[in-house]
């Protein structure tokens, strides 16, 4: 097989463990390389010793060596990263860990390429998973007994690993290319709420572009624009900014400061409008914060509860719109749909306000920089009515055109 299988882990601590795994990958077929992450420096059993990868720190091994554990296990973190990155034969990468180890080394498996096999047999893995993967494929894979000596059970999800992390390679090594059709990549944004929108800019787009739909969660924006900064996207349709709503007035499903960052850093063709820019997301209706008592809520399903924003969140969700589109030096369109900017936005439907509406308008329209490449269009139409649709496309066609 092609490339390596790094197993990594604390060896000072789960050295049996980890040497068990490593030999369930060579079992089938594949090499497999042991890296030490541990901090103690005190194991002499992995084939890359941890003072090697904290050697990779950018201050030295010193950075690492600190003797305070908790500063010890935050710069092993950033030395593995740093030692993966400059590994050219990475097939796959697997780690066995704790609460302690899973922290350390998530960060530095979400640092590898989207597709590339990265799996960490954890006992967090059954809990809140969001701070290990992130915005990556990470595969977290609970390790159902404490991950501390090897018996029956720990045995097989072992094994279970092993195969899981050399069929991936397997598959990924019989995979030559993955853009042999010669498609460019489009990223597009979409919530259930949008699905009309998006659904029919895909139909109109799939026979010469590969659509790639995140759905906009938090981690979709941020999946989406990490694979923009990677240069796997070859242009992006935001049809919805929701996540952006979220940051604003403090919903569950919320972007970072950096939404948008890598369209202005990559300069890619760029269509957007404020799809869903109408809620705010909360989880089941116990788990919202008091704050919000007397606002207007929508349950769209038992785990999630849609919160309208206001006349004031949509001027300051406009304002964050627009400061970050005209730092955009590519090709930008941008939509507003008077109709509405969510199924449940429109006439008669429960989020219908055309004052706060407005609001989101005025507020990127007012700070507006219009260029010969920045270009800012309303339409007479709800974000969901086939004319909208069929205008992004048309004016993603034109972008990617003059730019390809």
């Amino acid at each position: 097989m092609g490339g390596v299988i790094y197993v990594i882990g604390t060896f000072d601590t789960k050295a049996r463990e980890l040497m068990h795994l490593a030999a369930s990958v060579r079992r089938l077929g594949w090499r497999a390389i042991t890296v030490d992450v541990g901090t103690s420096f005190a194991s002499a059993t992995a084939d890359i010793s941890a003072a090697s990868v904290a050697a990779s720190h950018p201050g030295g091994l010193d950075a690492v060596n600190t003797g305070d554990r908790g500063t010890a296990v935050a710069a092993m973190g950033l030395a593995l990263e740093t030692f993966l990155a400059g590994r050219g034969d990475i097939a796959g990468a697997i780690a066995l860990g704790g609460s302690g180890g899973t922290a350390l080394v998530a960060p530095a498996l979400r640092q590898l390429p989207i597709g590339t096999p990265k799996v960490i047999v954890s006992t967090v893995a059954s809990g809140n998973t969001a701070p290990y993967v992130d915005a990556s494929d990470l595969i977290l894979m609970p390790s159902v007994t404490d991950i501390a000596g090897l018996n029956r059970i720990s045995r097989r999800v072992i094994a279970n690993a092993a195969a899981a992390i050399t069929a991936m390679a397997t598959a990924n090594s019989n995979q030559h290319a993955d853009r042999l059709d010669g498609k460019p990549t489009v990223g597009l944004t979409m919530f259930g709420v949008t699905t009309p929108c998006v659904d029919r800019i895909s139909r109109s787009l799939e026979r010469k572009h590969d659509c790639l739909v995140f759905h906009a969660t938090g981690t979709g924006g941020r999946t989406m624009e990490k694979l923009v900064d990677a240069g796997l996207v070859d242009g992006v349709i935001d049809c919805t900014l929701t996540e952006i709503a979220d940051f604003i007035a403090g919903g569950v499903m919320a972007a970072t400061e950096d939404r948008l960052g890598a369209i202005a850093r990559t300069a890619i063709p760029y269509i957007g409008s404020v799809g869903a820019c109408d809620m705010v997301n909360f989880g089941a209706p116990a788990t919202i914060p008091g704050r919000y008592a007397g606002r207007l809520f929508y349950e769209h399903n038992p785990q999630v509860t849609l919160m309208r924003t206001t006349t004031e969140e949509n001027r300051a969700i406009g304002a964050f719109i627009v400061e970050k589109l005209n730092a955009c030096p590519g090709e930008v369109r941008f939509f507003l749909p008077e109709g509405g900017v969510s199924a449940i936005d429109a006439p008669g439907m429960p989020f219908y306000d055309p004052e706060a509406t407005e609001a989101l308008f005025s507020a990127i329209e007012t700070a507006w920089v219009p260029t010969s490449k920045r270009r800012l269009i309303r339409m007479p139409c709800h974000i969901n009515d086939p004319a909208f649709a069929d205008a992004m496309t048309a004016a993603y066609e034109e972008t990617i055109d003059a730019t390809l």
